[in-house]
């Protein structure tokens, strides 16, 4: 059986690289066409990847799981005001 933590660290890089990848694909978008909601799109996406991913495993310094937990919460909150920001100037 595989170690838990490889697995981990296999689903953290997935999800990065699917996530980097919409938000690739976002900023691309914002290039072209110059339309200021999506940049906003690629900033909500940003910080909804960073919560979800490096903020997650990046503050396990800290090692206070309550402190932790608000911190990615507040980066995926941040994350979703932006992109309901985004549709609403759009």
């Amino acid at each position: 059986m595989e170690d838990p933590s490889f697995t981990n660290y296999i689903l953290l890089a997935a999800h990065l690289m699917v996530g980097f990848t919409l938000v690739f694909f976002a900023a691309k978008a914002f290039k072209r066409t110059k339309y200021p909601p999506m940049a906003l799109l690629v900033i909500g996406f940003t910080l909804l990847v960073l919560g979800e991913t490096v903020v997650e495993y990046g503050f396990a310094f800290l090692e206070n799981e309550g402190l932790q937990k608000i911190i990615e919460e507040g980066f995926e909150i941040a994350g979703f005001i932006v992109l309901i920001i985004s549709v609403k100037k759009s």
